[in-house]
């Protein structure tokens, strides 16, 4: 697959992390008065051209936005610079919108994002199928800054809205019988329309899973926006899983159903390349895929006369997660 260089963003143009902050607390009072015209003109004046703030997520139902605003900040400390907004929403992985990274933001105006539906099913005493706005109802949404990792051996930093995983899933009373939990993207060749491709390699609709530990993990994110505001199409709108220590190819987008099984889901990747995709996808840089060394990866932006190497972190430096493979063979379960 052939990776096209992002645009080099100058260092000027990244948001810091201060900034962002106070920017998304003046915001979010902004809300709640209902002083929206207010809102654009003073975090205007925080830094010139507020690259994020300008683009107003207008799509998004109100009750959408209001639920995001009231999100509690990520207090965590953060060593590492965000990715710019540009770029997290300009270079994605979103075959169902094609195979080039600018395809998702070019194409991805045909999805519907709202109203959105999600049906829970398998081994738990309740199942059903339940409007977002319900499911956002019964949880309490929250800043992450999380590292994202792609197998392709690039990296962003983005600060994720959303909620825990298990959070929702124990609403549901899982069985005994509940060992993995599956995901299902939308299947819908209209409001996807690569999915109609006949040159397509993925055999739609998209599906992942998580054991059933990693899906209960206080890390593991069911997120519904990104900078403050909610996620755009290409980013995976309006629910997408963010499992930070994982390859991004499990963080699945646009999910329509999670279902809890007692053997392990097929994956849309290890369906497609089993040599190449493993169930797990915990990065590993002493694992290497066969096109691509895992050793270091291009932390986003980077360009061609400056481009920014780093090294690779086991789990993506989310060391907290280790004890979840303890004596497991990472090479032989990769």
């Amino acid at each position: 697959m052939l990776i096209k260089r992002p645009p080099r963003i100058a260092s000027s143009e990244i948001t810091p992390e201060p900034i962002y902050r106070a920017r998304r607390q003046f915001m979010r009072q902004s809300v709640a008065l209902g002083t929206a015209a207010i809102a654009a003109g003073a975090v205007g004046g925080a830094q010139a051209k507020p690259s994020f703030v300008a683009k107003a997520d207008v799509a998004s139902p109100p009750w959408l936005r209001d639920k995001i605003a009231g999100a509690a900040a990520d207090t965590s400390e953060i060593n590492d610079t965000l990715t710019p907004y540009e770029h997290v929403t300009s270079y994605n992985n979103f075959y169902e919108f094609g195979y080039n990274k600018d395809d998702p933001a070019k194409h991805s105006g045909s999805l519907k994002p709202h109203p959105w539906q999600v049906e829970i099913s398998g081994e738990a005493e309740k199942t059903g199928t339940f409007d977002l706005e319900d499911i956002l109802s019964k949880v309490e949404l929250q800043e992450r800054v999380y590292r994202l990792r792609c197998v392709e051996a690039w990296s962003m930093v983005i600060p994720w809205i959303g909620f825990e995983l298990g959070s929702l899933l124990k609403q549901f009373n899982p069985t005994s019988r509940a060992k993995y939990v599956a995901f299902t993207t939308l299947k819908d060749t209209k409001q996807m329309p690569a999915q109609g491709s006949a040159f397509g390699t993925i055999d739609w609709p998209y599906v992942e899973g998580l054991r059933m530990d990693e899906a209960m993990h206080p890390l593991t994110l069911l997120a519904v926006g990104l900078y403050g505001k909610a996620l755009p199409n290409q980013n995976g709108a309006p629910l997408r899983l963010v499992v930070p220590w994982k390859y991004g190819f499990k963080s699945i987008k646009s999910i329509v159903k999670i279902e809890f099984t007692e053997e392990q889901p097929p994956t849309s990747w290890n369906i497609s390349a089993p040599n190449e995709y493993g169930f797990y996808a915990n990065v590993n840089p002493k694992v290497d895929h066969p096109r691509w060394s895992q050793a270091t990866e291009r932390r986003l932006p980077s360009g061609l006369f400056s481009p920014n190497i780093i090294d690779t972190q086991m789990f993506n430096g989310y060391d907290e997660v280790a004890s979840l493979y303890r004596g497991m063979d990472l090479k032989k379960y990769f």
